[in-house]
């Protein structure tokens, strides 16, 4: 499976609020719980600056 876009995963989220899906919904919010977390990690990712990692300075 490829990798969500931070805007798709927003997208995706906006979606399930405006279907009123609460987080203990069963599947459902098991898959928003899923998506939210994916959301934040894609957000941790898109906001790294890879070029503090030049020299080796860090380790992905």
């Amino acid at each position: 499976m490829n990798d969500l876009t931070l805007n798709e995963l927003n997208t995706l989220l906006a979606v399930f609020a405006r279907a009123g899906v609460e987080a203990d919904a069963g599947a459902e919010g098991e898959l928003l719980q899923r998506l939210s977390q994916a959301r934040a990690e894609r957000e941790e990712l898109d906001n790294m600056d890879f070029d503090d990692c030049a020299g080796g300075a860090c380790k992905l």
